[in-house]
């Protein structure tokens, strides 16, 4: 277990708002909260310096990079994920739900996708088990409806492999995040060097494959979800009937609504809104979606997820709070929100009895600058 630990003269970033002063840890739990300036013998002065929950982080493609640093180029697993753990501890990010595709394409070569799912969530929960990592590690899901194998690959998962999130997703093309057909063509002819005809035929033959499967696959992911006992997600919905239907299967999270009027709808049905931290900073979609800023200044936004740049989550958690000119109400869509969706109830805010996951940072101007970051009250950057 951790040494008890005292911070103190911070800016603590409280549910609903800020305030100066101490925290006290012991055995990697909040124990106590005091006020003021004073830094106690013993305690490190954090010099004013913000004190926030760690981030959750509840969808992020980081460790599929790390995985294939290259096209083609496969890193040795155990290795990918220890790097992966590393830079998410470095970013502030201490919790985690690991994306790992479940349905696979096979021997269609560049657009193919290959199976990898439970021999990655074998290794994932291996090292968790051995202590090899850093943070807290679950796992996501992501259900793909347009595949071959998705029945094969959820029926080799069960209740004890720590899914907590399960997200329905359908890349079939021409819907959801490429309903625009000339920005799919664009993405999938520049990353894969295809030619017009071999991209016709690739469309052609996932919009048959979406028809023939995608009813039952859909109904299969959200009976599999029940049966892990996993938050149901939706991904990339476009419009409110994406929404009803979103609804209808006890869906509880939106991951990157495409539109004003899916996030709309979203909310009327009580489904949380989750937008990527890069489109924040960016400030707009690089698919040319809704901008995540719109949502947050229409009230739209709830979670920020770090999606393909950890390093983001908290960058773009500080430039909310610029926006909304509240930091506290900002942290929370990094901390508490994500923990609520998640399910969550031992993190996501600083309070006695929660768990000693913790980022202190500066800011120079709106970037933000770490100076620490406990893991159950263990420092791991």
């Amino acid at each position: 277990m951790p040494d008890n630990l005292t911070l103190a003269n911070a800016t603590l970033v409280l549910p609903s708002e800020t305030l100066t002063g101490s925290l006290y840890i012991e055995k990697g739990e909040i124990v106590d909260i005091d006020t003021g300036t004073a830094v106690p013998k013993g305690a490190t002065d954090c010099g004013g310096d913000i004190l926030a929950p760690g981030l959750i982080e509840l969808h992020t493609d980081n460790l599929e990079r790390h995985l294939r640093p290259r096209p083609r180029v496969n890193w040795p697993h155990k290795a990918a994920i220890v790097a992966h753990d590393a830079e998410l501890a470095s970013t502030g990010i201490t919790t985690v739900f690991d994306a790992i595709r479940v349905g696979s394409i096979e021997g269609k070569g560049a657009t193919g996708w290959q199976r990898y799912a439970r021999t990655m969530a074998d290794e994932i929960l291996a090292m968790r088990a051995e202590g090899a990592l850093k943070i807290s590690h679950h796992l996501h899901l992501r259900a793909e409806i347009c595949s071959e194998t998705l029945l094969e690959e959820l029926a080799g998962f069960g209740p004890d492999d720590r899914v907590g999130i399960l997200s329905l997703m359908d890349h079939t093309p021409g819907q959801r995040q490429f309903a625009d057909l000339s920005q799919y063509e664009t993405y999938m002819r520049g990353k894969h060097g295809l030619s017009q005809e071999d991209f016709d035929t690739h469309v052609e033959a996932r919009v048959a494959l979406g028809a023939r499967v995608g009813p039952a696959h859909e109904i299969a992911a959200v009976e599999a979800a029940q049966r892990f006992g996993a938050v149901l997600a939706s991904h990339d919905d476009t419009t409110a009937q994406h929404v009803r239907v979103s609804a209808s299967h006890g869906i509880q999270l939106a991951e990157f609504p495409t539109t004003l009027e899916a996030a709309k709808a979203c909310h009327q049905h009580g489904i949380a809104v989750m937008m990527g931290a890069p489109n924040l900073i960016r400030g707009g979609s690089h698919s040319g979606n809704v901008a995540a800023e719109t949502l947050a200044e229409t009230g739209l936004l709830d979670i920020l997820s770090s999606d393909y740049v950890p390093a983001a989550l908290l960058y773009a958690a500080v430039k909310l709070g610029a926006i909304w000119d509240d930091l506290a109400r900002a942290m929370a869509t990094v901390t508490s929100a994500p923990a609520k969706a998640a399910g969550l109830v031992d993190r996501g805010a600083i309070a006695p009895g929660m768990r000693a996951d913790l980022v202190r940072f500066a800011r120079v101007g709106e970037v933000p600058v770490l100076h620490g970051v406990w893991s159950n009250g263990i420092r791991v950057a």
